[in-house]
């Protein structure tokens, strides 16, 4: 993962981001990189797919954390966001399974930032089924259901895609942004944000 200092910034909140984001062209090559093959979207058409890839026992992911979340509130229109739980080995599964178990259980909004905070200022290893479920189970969570989904089939082959997915976009360390199916954001901070609300402009042009 990448060894960068993902501290909170004012570059990463309220409207001045789309402003910053139309006067100032990112340098493709060093802060985006552009696909040299296309990666294929979930959004519909019309709009524009931003993909984060993270990683729940990533530190810098928890700080990006609450800048995606203002940002998701005020996105561009148009945009669309998705996470992507990443697995750089696999350790990682059962992470991106807790994810996807969380996303089928309609439990995102209210625990993927609780893992996070779990994970990184409980200090709770979150990395293996065990104590994942009981973690989730503390949180009034069902156990039968959420080891159910958990286990099931359809969770590792989204873990699958998901894994498919960082390697179609080249990503080498979180957090990191895949936009439009045509670019790639390296983690670069609140900045990551600016260069994504810029990219989503070109790709609305084409």
């Amino acid at each position: 993962m990448l060894r960068r200092d993902f501290a909170l910034s004012l570059l990463a909140t309220g409207a001045a981001l789309p402003a910053l984001a139309q006067r100032v062209a990112p340098k493709e090559g060093t802060e985006y990189l552009r696909l040299g093959k296309p990666v294929p979207v979930e959004a519909p058409a019309g709009k524009v797919e931003v993909v984060e890839f993270f990683a729940y026992s990533c530190i810098h992911c928890f700080n990006f954390e609450p800048l995606l979340q203002d940002w998701e509130k005020r996105r561009p229109e148009g945009a669309v966001l998705r996470r992507v739980p990443v697995a750089f080995s696999p350790a990682f599964v059962p992470m991106q399974r807790l994810y996807y178990t969380l996303e089928a259980m309609n439990l995102v909004e209210r625990l993927h930032a609780e893992v996070f905070k779990a994970i990184h200022v409980e200090r709770l290893p979150l990395t293996t089924p065990a104590p994942i479920t009981d973690w989730v189970v503390k949180q009034g969570v069902d156990r039968a259901k959420f080891s159910e989904i958990f286990n099931h089939a359809d969770t590792q082959k989204k873990a699958e895609r998901a894994a498919a997915l960082q390697d179609a976009y080249g990503v080498e360390g979180t957090p990191a942004l895949g936009v439009a199916g045509r670019y790639y954001v390296p983690g670069q901070g609140p900045k990551t944000l600016t260069i994504a609300n810029w990219l989503i402009m070109e790709a609305r042009k084409a």
